[in-house]
């Protein structure tokens, strides 16, 4: 075959599959395969082509203030006088900041420069709802009815040509921030049993896929394509998985990032990653305290693991993640000794690309809004801008997030 025609082609697995590369065959080279041969020679002619974004999702509007902690303002403990962090509790990282003592491995992280905290992020006229909430995030559309996500429009503009397996999301259920008009999202859970679900019996059925007869009829020829394209993600995601062996240490709970290293590890075309901290676990209402910093234990472990094993496979240099919650929490703390649903939050920028540091504005503790939230000093469209425009490449970040947001320097 000749690769470089292939590439101009767009050619996909599927249609590398027709060309005589079969599964076997690709799970039986040594080193990065066929995929890395293509990658490397796509790199060639766009430096921003093997570049990958992974989002993860904290669900349940994680506790910014109690993340990372103002210590350095007794406003904070005014506010938070039996859940606040006392300045020799917290990992202290300058003179007004410091984590969470769940967070080494976000601190780490920062100390190595490899993680950008952006203060304020939030939208006007709050929904403190968390569905409405994490749609607005999800759809980077605030009190709109949008109904394609972010990074599935994201996929459209930075991929018209469709490539297979091009955006995958971990989850029981496909997330409204993948939502495409044109592609088709690879969603599944667990990666050894992704299959089509169904009785031993009806298996050798459900791996038939007719050939698209191309007969005229757009809706067959549609549902064809889908049908050939998630049969073949899901042997590439098994056989990803399978293959996959790392000695990183992801903590009690990798948060499906090991998953996603093992794809990237077996050089899937894939360039958009979304996975999520599930099932509202930061809505901490209740005794907030150990159960937020083992929350916090389980994610920044999970992180420090995944950027870790990124190293260890050679692609740290082609990969950052986003970390993002619905909301952030009110203020002062509740009777139950929780915090209620907020506003304004952090969101955090991981990766060996970026300079590391604080960005955006504080958020102040004195000037609340009426119900005693955080009024946002930064739209959180500027942190999705700052990936999809100074890391992705994709300019036109007006149509993609319904504006013109500034990017944060966080790539120099």
């Amino acid at each position: 075959m000749n690769t470089k025609k292939a590439l101009n082609q767009n050619i996909s697995r599927r249609r590398l599959l027709r060309c005589g590369v079969g599964a076997a065959a690709m799970a039986g080279l040594s080193g990065p395969g066929v995929f890395g041969h293509l990658s490397r020679a796509i790199a060639a002619d766009n430096p921003h082509s093997n570049r990958i974004l992974v989002v993860l999702e904290l669900s349940g509007g994680n506790d910014g203030l109690n993340t990372v902690v103002p210590y350095g303002d007794d406003a904070y403990y005014r506010h938070r006088p039996k859940i606040g962090l006392k300045p020799d509790q917290v990992l202290k990282i300058d003179d007004h900041f410091g984590f969470n003592p769940g967070c080494v491995g976000l601190e780490r992280l920062y100390q190595q420069g490899k993680l950008a905290i952006i203060h304020g992020c939030g939208y006007d006229n709050p929904s403190f709802s968390h569905f409405t909430s994490m749609a607005y995030m999800h759809t980077a559309a605030p009190n709109s009815g949008e109904e394609y996500g972010w990074m599935g429009r994201l996929a459209d503009a930075t991929d018209p040509a469709n490539t297979a397996n091009f955006m995958i999301n971990i989850d029981a259920t496909q997330s409204l921030a993948v939502r495409s008009r044109n592609h088709v999202p690879v969603v599944f859970d667990d990666p050894a049993r992704f299959s089509r679900q169904g009785f031993y019996q009806e298996q050798a059925l459900f791996q038939h896929v007719a050939e698209n007869t191309n007969d005229g009829n757009p809706s067959r020829q549609f549902l064809s394509e889908v049908a050939h394209s998630a049969l073949d993600a899901s042997g590439l995601v098994r056989e990803a998985w399978t293959a996959y062996k790392t000695p990183i240490d992801y903590g009690l709970i990798a948060l499906d990032l090991d998953k996603i290293a093992a794809l990237i590890d077996a050089r899937m075309p894939t360039r958009l990653y979304y996975t999520s901290f599930r099932d509202n676990s930061f809505d901490t209402h209740v005794h907030q305290s150990a159960l937020h910093r083992r929350l916090l234990t389980y994610a920044a472990d999970a992180i420090a693991g995944f950027m870790a094993d990124m190293e260890r496979i050679s692609r740290a240099d082609d990969v950052v993640l986003l970390v993002m919650s619905e909301f952030g929490r009110r203020v002062p703390e509740n009777t139950s000794l929780g915090t209620d649903h907020g506003a304004a939050n952090n969101m955090f920028i991981v990766g060996k690309p970026i300079k590391g540091g604080h960005y955006g504005d504080l958020p102040s503790l004195t000037e609340l809004d009426e119900g005693d939230n955080l009024v946002h000093t930064s739209d959180f469209r500027r942190a999705y801008a700052t990936v999809t425009k100074s890391w992705l490449g994709h300019q036109d970040t007006k149509s993609l997030l319904g504006g013109e947001f500034e990017p944060f320097p966080v790539f120099g």
